[in-house]
């Protein structure tokens, strides 16, 4: 197979984005498995690899027929909206807001005119991006409305935590009431699709309780035997390998060692904390992160679209110690997606 051409978001400006970009694109790995197209500001990678003394050049282009897709070149596509004269590292900025979103939306035109095979998405700031004007509660939100999706949920993969989510980006008390039925059996097709894709093996599902020890028969709140229960038993019906509703903090233990190929989470919290426990280490002498890594990826699209699973890092951006792990995580993730289109 030809390799896949990847347009790959810069994400805010003031982040650690733009690094993460190009250390990802000056890996040899990367340019074996995909064709990698950075979408944002010419001027923003420039910023970075002259601030860094990396050995690489900038190819800004217009159209994804004028990237070079050679090592050590970075291709962007230039969308030329940075004044890089007032960018400042780690601040919340609508212009910086309006660079970010104008390249996630870019990439997303890119791939649903099939000029791309899919796209990776940098980290961008929810304030930057609606200071510009443009009201979404994240990456999620933004293809869902590009791409005209109406049932499409987030997954979290790292080694043995792939977590699907009920609900992100709402209340805690939003998410207690949009626990039901549908959505769950909704959620858990999607897990199971994504995990073929991504070519996992191990197809048991794990199901998440809401309450604490799933209600325990009804004394904790009811959504565990009203929705979730009646959930799993439909998923079985139609032929899935189910389990639950498992209290949460016995699932995603299990899970770590491989008890399920994947698990469902209610709520946003209830997934990302243990994922993004198993996945960021820490390095308490230097203090700061040795490795970030865990990718987010959209199912229910119809384009492909994975992401890092970390935040913009205001703190260290600009100092040339943000991990590349993640991008290069998802990259590859949206290789192996891009096989399965």
């Amino acid at each position: 197979m030809s390799k896949p051409i990847l347009a790959i978001t810069m994400g805010d400006p003031a982040s650690i984005g733009p690094e993460i970009g190009v250390k990802a694109l000056l890996q040899p790995h990367i340019h074996e498995i995909c064709k990698p197209l950075l979408v944002g500001d010419a001027v923003v990678f420039q910023q970075i690899i002259d601030l860094l003394h990396l050995n690489a050049k900038v190819n800004a282009v217009s159209k994804v027929a004028d990237a070079k897709f050679e090592l050590g070149t970075i291709d962007v596509f230039d969308l030329n909206i940075t004044d890089i004269s007032k960018l400042q590292f780690g601040k919340i900025d609508a212009m910086c807001g309006e660079a970010s979103f104008q390249a996630v939306k870019k990439a997303i035109e890119l791939a649903l005119a099939n000029e791309v095979d899919g796209t990776v998405t940098g980290p961008i700031n929810k304030k930057s991006i609606n200071e510009a004007g443009h009201h979404f509660a994240g990456h999620t939100e933004i293809y869902a409305h590009f791409t005209n999706t109406k049932k499409y949920a987030m997954l979290l993969v790292e080694d043995n935590i792939n977590v699907i989510h009920v609900s992100t980006h709402v209340s805690l008390r939003q998410a207690c009431d949009l626990v039901k039925k549908e959505r769950i059996v909704q959620v858990i097709e999607l897990i199971v699709d994504g995990l073929k894709r991504l070519g996992k093996t191990n197809l048991k599902i794990g199901v998440a309780g809401l309450n604490p020890h799933s209600g325990d028969n009804g004394l904790f709140g009811t959504e565990d035997i009203e929705e979730i229960a009646p959930a799993i038993e439909e998923a079985k019906r139609l032929g899935y390998d189910v389990e639950g509703p498992v209290p949460p903090d016995t699932m995603f233990a299990k899970a770590a060692m491989g008890a399920y190929g994947g698990v469902v989470a209610m709520y946003h919290d209830q997934g990302h904390i243990p994922f993004k426990l198993a996945g960021f280490k820490w390095n308490a002498e230097k203090q700061q992160m040795d490795s970030v890594k865990g990718v987010n990826i959209t199912l229910g699209l119809p384009i492909i679209r994975t992401s890092v699973d970390h935040g913009t890092a205001f703190e260290i951006a600009g100092k040339g110690i943000a991990s590349a792990d993640a991008m290069i995580f998802a990259i590859e993730s949206a290789v192996q997606l891009s096989k399965h289109k």
